[in-house]
């Protein structure tokens, strides 16, 4: 998909141990896309560098959804502005809290490539380089193809090369960071819902779901690689809409496979092959969207675990009809009830926008009766950042940013109180957990999860890492529970 690779190259790379670094910032499928880009370097060679300053090639995958996502970006510029001097052994080059690099060239010049891709990247495509000098490519969403390309220019020492930026959309074989017993995969991408605070129609695109046998062969990969749990991504998982095909292993090739009938096959074939993949998760999930099928599947296979990131963005009528989310407070509602009955032990979690524009108190008391009466057990909260080109950043009455920041406060109080409440409840039982790492401040203890997405730490050797346990849920400390392994 990306290239084939010279074996000549290769051992040229290796023998120079070039290396490279991501930084990663916003949503999960930007994490799955680095991961991804990260297997190409991997395939040609390439190591993983400790820090940037010690790098030859640096990726910045970035996010566009807030401005306050994109002005950290661009404090990040400055300080690869400052790095790529002092690699370049430039006069004046600073070294202060660069003492890394001056190391790195100490016996001369090493050169630093920078990489912008992401979200921000497709928005600001004709601008960004041209107003951030240090930056030698910009990726934008339709780009990433062209990642060989661009490893090829820097092993061979060469210019910058041009990127052609017109090509469709084509999904990554396989999203893996090595060593992890977690993995996302991508089953669609963009947005065709045009929610009117959203940026992210206008940088990822339109709708375009992955073929079910891609999918398919990502989980046998992950499977491979000994991964426990897959969590499947899209901007709005329940629009997938792909096509069956002969490795679907089903009658009906070229027929359209809903994400329901996705999440069915997935199920039954991870039976059918024994796949050590125990647990499959997907977000973000439009509630307008999410069908009684799907509340079906989940309840009937036990390999879905009974976690729903159900996003409401608020509990006004008239904000949701503003923001153009296609569904009615008594609607979301509904559905919520509906997940309850079929799926009792669900737990369920949100994004609340707060300081939409012409938001009233009236419709703020909205949000917390709808909080309160729902009980999420967490919350993602954030208030209303405008974004150029979106409808709602020149809608009349703009909130005050210390209303905004009021009123985020205070449902993030209530968030708090009500995660300790729900959290509480499910102490005393023993529940199966994924031990997913050893704790940064207890080397004799495990870090782990719940099918509910809860934090557990429990005493354990650091050999059951990746293993499914059973743990008992002694106490809560903050948002994680304190646990003991059943032996």
């Amino acid at each position: 998909m990306y290239g084939i690779w010279d074996s000549a190259a290769v051992t040229a790379v290796i023998r120079r141990n070039m290396t490279y670094f991501f930084e990663t910032y916003g949503c999960q499928m930007n994490l799955a896309e680095s991961a991804a880009v990260e297997q190409l370097f991997i395939t040609r060679g390439w190591k993983k560098a400790e820090s940037a300053q010690i790098a030859d090639v640096a990726v910045i995958n970035t996010c566009s959804v807030r401005a306050t996502a994109e002005n950290r970006i661009f404090g990040r510029l400055g300080w690869y502005a400052g790095l790529k001097a002092l690699r370049a052994c430039e006069p004046g080059a600073k070294s202060k809290s660069l003492e890394d690099a001056a190391a790195f060239v100490r016996d001369g010049p090493h050169p630093l490539t920078v990489v912008v891709m992401g979200c921000m990247a497709e928005r600001l495509l004709d601008t960004l380089k041209h107003d951030y000098p240090v930056i030698d490519y910009v990726v934008g969403t339709f780009a990433k193809q062209q990642f060989g390309t661009i490893i090829s220019a820097v092993e061979q020492h060469g210019p910058a090369v041009v990127l052609d930026d017109t090509s469709r959309y084509r999904f990554s074989p396989l999203s893996y960071e090595p060593g992890a017993f977690t993995a996302f995969v991508p089953i669609m991408h963009g947005c065709n819902n045009f929610c009117t605070y959203c940026i992210v129609p206008y940088v990822r695109g339109r709708e375009v779901s992955r073929p079910v046998d891609e999918i398919l062969s990502e989980l046998d990969v992950l499977a491979s690689f000994g991964v426990k749990e897959v969590t499947l991504l899209g901007q709005n998982v329940n629009s997938y809409h792909g096509f069956l095909t002969e490795r679907s292993g089903v009658s009906g090739f070229g027929t359209a496979c809903s994400f329901p009938g996705l999440m069915q096959r997935i199920a039954a074939h991870l039976r059918e092959t024994g796949s050590p993949v125990g647990w499959v998760r997907f977000i973000s999930s439009h509630p307008k969207d999410l069908s009684d099928d799907l509340i079906d599947v989940i309840a009937r296979e036990t390999v879905l675990c009974r976690h729903i990131h159900l996003p409401v963005q608020h509990g006004s009528d008239r904000i949701l009809k503003a923001m153009n989310r296609n569904y009615t407070r008594g609607e979301y509602l509904d559905l919520v009830a509906r997940i309850r009955e079929r799926i009792p032990d669900v737990s369920l979690t949100t994004d609340i926008m707060v300081g939409f524009p012409g938001e009233t108190d009236a419709d703020m008391e909205d949000v917390v009766s709808l909080m309160q009466t729902v009980r999420y057990e967490n919350s993602f909260m954030y208030y209303y950042n405008p974004r150029s080109g979106t409808p709602a950043c020149s809608m009349p009455e703009q909130i005050p940013l210390k209303i905004k920041k009021d009123r985020l406060q205070h449902i993030i109080d209530l968030q708090l109180e009500m995660t300790r409440e729900e959290m509480a409840k499910r102490t005393g039982r023993t529940v199966r957990v994924l031990a997913e790492s050893v704790s940064r401040n207890a080397s004799a203890e495990l870090l782990g999860k719940t099918e509910q997405d809860e934090r557990v730490a429990f005493a354990a050797p650091k050999s059951l890492s990746g293993s499914f346990l059973e743990v008992h849920l002694d106490s809560l400390s903050g948002n994680t529970f304190r646990g003991t392994l059943v032996c």
